[in-house]
């Protein structure tokens, strides 16, 4: 990305290289490739320097647009303060519903704390999936289950549901985010755990 510099400010922002007119002088696209930074900076093109210290990971956070700024000869884009999806549904409000805007009490926002509950119950059921022809069999009246089996899907379902409790028990997205975050040992941990396997 470029900029279009003129009296020590971002006038313009060009994402690709394209032909521009600067004053009575115009110039083809090829510039952008073509010329030093000397040289375009001679005419006020500057390449943009990301700042991306305020960039957030887009599953937790709305980031905001970009801001562009001139200083110390840099062009620099920064993002602003992110803001945190809600962890859970936002409903529409009584206000809401006066003002035309939604049904009060319908999800007006959903949360996403119930999309990684429902991710690790996914998860749990695919990895009892293949042993549940035994259980069908057995509740049919056929041979039972073997021990061993019953032990690990035991362990999944209960391992599945203390995941599920500490994501609703996670008191805001930074608390959510940091169950996902793998330490330094071998092998890695993470707060959040794994599922079992059911062999």
């Amino acid at each position: 990305m470029w900029a279009l510099v003129e009296s020590d400010n971002v006038t313009q922002v060009y994402t690709r290289p394209k032909g521009l007119t600067i004053g009575d002088v115009n110039y083809p696209s090829n510039i952008f490739m073509l010329w030093s930074s000397s040289e375009l900076e001679a005419i006020g093109i500057y390449e943009i320097v990301i700042n991306n210290s305020n960039l957030k990971d887009k599953k937790y956070y709305i980031n905001t647009n970009q801001s562009f700024a001139f200083a110390d000869g840099t062009v620099t884009a920064t993002y602003g303060t992110a803001t945190a999806l809600p962890l859970d549904d936002v409903l529409f409000t009584a206000q809401d519903e006066t003002d035309d805007l939604g049904t009060e009490g319908e999800v007006k926002q959903p949360g996403i704390r119930q999309g990684h509950i429902d991710t690790i119950n996914a998860q749990a059921g695919g990895i009892l999936q293949p042993t549940d022809w035994m259980v069908i069999r057995a509740a049919e009246g056929g041979t039972a289950v073997p021990s061993s089996i019953t032990t690990k899907r035991a362990a999944v379902r209960t391992k599945a549901n203390a995941m599920c409790t500490q994501i609703t028990n996670a008191a805001n997205v930074d608390a959510l985010i940091a169950l996902y975050v793998y330490n330094d040992d071998t092998p890695p941990v993470r707060p959040l755990g794994e599922l079992p396997l059911v062999d």
